[in-house]
């Protein structure tokens, strides 16, 4: 034997201190080794591809936590140098390689959330929410498991003896559960989708949800502010959701001009002449007035004065104007809800209501339409003798004369 062996065979710690410093040296120059490999070789690899799938995994890091694994697996080979000590090394080996399975499955999901963000039935369903309750779910039991490696015991025995934890742990975790429920009903139920138009005053949220994850849902409002609301706060707080509204391809117009009651009036046979001139309701005044005459002239009415038995009114045959110029109308649905009606008088006058869909539910060109109807609205009252109300003016008070303006 040389000097050197003798030594060696003199100092068995000596020895064993040797090897494993070897040992650990081999394991350094495999993980150099493999990462020079994935930072510098594995990129080019990727560039040179066509799929997305790669790019999106070196972007995740998954290759480079994979990559832990090889100092792990050198060191395992030789875990027989550790003598007595060689269980409690199996067993640290065994629960850095179940940590590092887990973290690399935990990066590949961010991956697959990436891969299927874009599409559209990703968005519809939701499915970056499942994804973080899965790698939650994933972090949570590995993390059990690594744990469960380290002790030497079952995992299920470990899950039992920490049963007395649980009202803290739900304390802790009480957010996260909450969001957890909140995001499987919402996803489930098809509540909240990407690019929904929602509403919710509490928070002051209104515009188009950009983003849905397992603890929040990021909003952009009209004003382009960005409301972040935690997704918990969607099950006991009410929003409004206009999703119905653009699938169903009409949106809503609602909205009354306020007629001076002054200036309703019953129609002589001069003014029904002139209405049936009107082409949209030339023959809705034909057939309501011989309706009108065969009535009267069968209850054998005194139609010298107007108030006698029926007749037709400007304001009814203002409402019959509108509801047949929307009816005619290009950008009106004609397959929904369309009327014009009267509420209830009040100060400002006679409210007539206009309840139509457009056939655009994009806000810009929604406000052209409705600005279009109501500036033909208030354009054609006149002609029917009506006036449409508001409140005096400065102007108005001028015209009353000086009299007046003393009085």
């Amino acid at each position: 034997m040389t000097p050197f062996s003798e030594l060696l065979a003199d100092y068995p710690l000596l020895e064993r201190g040797l090897a494993w410093a070897a040992v650990v040296l081999l394991a350094a120059v495999a993980y150099g080794i493999t990462r020079y490999l994935i930072r510098r070789r594995l990129p080019a690899l990727v560039e040179r591809s066509a799929t997305r799938l790669d790019d999106i995994l070196l972007a995740r890091s998954v290759f480079r936590r994979l990559g832990y694994l090889v100092p792990v697996l050198v060191l395992g080979a030789f875990t027989s140098l550790a003598g007595e000590l060689a269980p409690l090394m199996e067993r640290f080996l065994a629960a850095a390689t179940a940590l590092i399975i887990i973290i690399t499955l935990g990066a590949l999901l961010g991956a697959i959330d990436d891969l299927m963000r874009p599409s559209e039935a990703a968005r519809r369903l939701g499915l970056s929410s499942y994804i973080q309750i899965a790698r939650l779910a994933l972090y949570l039991l590995g993390g059990i498991a690594v744990l469960a490696i380290l002790l030497g015991r079952s995992p299920l025995a470990l899950l039992s003896g920490i049963g007395a934890l649980t009202a803290i742990l739900l304390l802790i975790f009480r957010d996260t559960l909450l969001s957890f429920v909140a995001s499987l009903r919402i996803s489930s139920g098809g509540l909240l989708r990407m690019g929904d138009w929602i509403e919710m005053p509490d928070f002051g949220a209104d515009g188009d949800v950009i983003g849905i994850s397992l603890y929040t849902v990021t909003i952009q409002n009209w004003d382009k502010t960005i409301s972040t609301i935690p997704t918990f706060k969607f099950l006991d707080h009410s929003f409004k959701n206009w999703r119905g509204m653009t699938e169903s391809g009409g949106r809503r117009v609602k909205r009354a001009v306020y007629v001076d009651m002054n200036s309703v009036r019953l129609c002589d046979d001069k003014l029904l002449d002139r209405f049936g001139k009107f082409e949209l309701i030339a023959d809705y005044v034909s057939s309501r007035r011989r309706e009108v005459e065969s009535y009267n002239r069968d209850q054998q009415v005194d139609t010298s004065e107007l108030i006698n038995g029926r007749r037709m009114t400007n304001l009814g045959t203002f409402r019959a104007y509108v509801e047949a110029y929307l009816t005619n109308h290009p950008q009106v649905r004609s397959d929904m809800t369309l009327m014009v009606r009267q509420r209830a008088p009040g100060a400002h006058g006679l409210p007539l209501e206009i309840y139509a869909f457009t056939t655009d539910t994009r806000w810009e060109v929604y406000e052209g339409i409705q600005a279009d109807i109501f500036d033909h609205i208030l354009a054609v009252a006149p002609e029917f003798g009506l006036r449409i109300f508001q409140d005096p003016t400065g102007a108005d008070w001028r015209r009353l004369g000086p009299a007046h303006q003393q009085a």
